[in-house]
């Protein structure tokens, strides 16, 4: 798999699970919500990084999206933080 198709796989798994945060997060308390805000703005960060990578000739876009693989991680990392929370 090229690192674009595992960036693109990373962005869909990010996107299914933020649905169903948002899904339980009236629920949640004011610190899980803080929480989920704050990814909020990463996940903008990660969107953006996405469209730049679109527009990006192969090798600046192999840097890009590696960085952005990055933010990626982090970002699904709060995101099963946030799920365990909700979850109780």
């Amino acid at each position: 798999m090229s690192i674009k198709e595992d960036f693109e796989n990373l962005l869909g798994k990010l996107q299914t699970e933020r649905d169903e945060i948002n899904l339980k997060i009236h629920l949640a308390s004011m610190e899980v919500r803080q929480e989920f805000e704050d990814a909020e703005k990463e996940w903008g960060r990660l969107k953006a990084k996405a469209s730049e990578i679109a527009g990006e000739p192969l090798e600046t876009s192999e840097e890009f999206i590696a960085n952005a693989k990055i933010i990626g991680e982090e970002l699904k990392e709060t995101y099963n933080r946030i799920s365990k929370r909700l979850a109780h």
